[in-house]
């Protein structure tokens, strides 16, 4: 129970050296390649979820819309490995740095918006000024609307951030809450650890969610925009 709240987000090091890089390489590992004719079970279940997935996210695109298709499905399986090796006890969850998803939101809707701007210009423009305003609103909109658009890669990480952070700080309390009741009533203890079962599983599913939430807004902001 002394343990420091945030310990375990806290990026990692070695001999004085940050090893976040090497965290987050490493669930590349866990997506191995074949070149077998006929796939093992685990190969083929992963095959199979990646090929319903993108089905699914890319039935609204176009053809250039498309291409990004790459880019969703790795992005989808990058949070969500990462965000599923952070429930290993003594584990780091890169997702919980708000920096990085940051980082991952801010090029992906720039993208978006550049692609938006390049191919569809007018259309672009005219959701800064909606149909039918009235000429007194017009400054104020054209703001509002300016402030929406550049708040859309902040909500993407802050999103991911708050969600799996406050996952892993329930999960925390609730297991230091067990183990300080185990010497004073075995039986809230026990329920505790009830409650503690549940909201870790409850916590697999919200992994998945958040890797699917975040990469079905980036395809919608694609989609407004390709």
């Amino acid at each position: 129970m002394n343990e420091n709240l945030f310990a375990s987000f806290i990026t990692p090091t070695m001999m004085g050296l940050p090893i976040v890089v090497l965290v987050i390489m490493f669930p590349t590992m866990l997506f191995p390649s074949t070149n077998r004719l006929i796939n093992n079970r685990l190969v083929a279940i992963q095959q199979w979820l990646i090929h319903l997935t993108s089905k699914q996210m890319l039935s609204i695109h176009n053809r250039k819309g498309q291409t990004w298709a790459l880019m969703l499905m790795s992005l989808i399986l990058f949070i969500g490995s990462t965000n599923l090796l952070g429930l290993l006890p003594h584990s780091f969850t890169p997702t919980t740095q708000l920096s990085m998803n940051l980082s991952m939101a801010i090029p992906l809707w720039a993208g978006t918006v550049i692609l938006g701007f390049r191919h569809k210009t007018k259309a672009s423009l005219a959701h800064f000024l909606p149909q039918g305003t009235p000429i007194p609103l017009i400054p104020m909109l054209v703001i509002i609307e300016t402030i929406s658009l550049f708040i859309q890669p902040v909500a993407l990480a802050v999103r991911l951030t708050a969600n799996i952070t406050a996952g892993h700080l329930l999960i925390h309390l609730i297991g230091g809450a067990t183990l300080a009741l185990m010497n004073i009533n075995m039986t809230t203890a026990f329920i505790t650890f009830i409650i503690l079962i549940l909201l870790t599983i409850l916590e697999f599913a919200v992994a998945l969610i958040q890797a699917y939430v975040f990469t079905l807004l980036v395809s919608l902001y694609l989609h407004d925009n390709a």
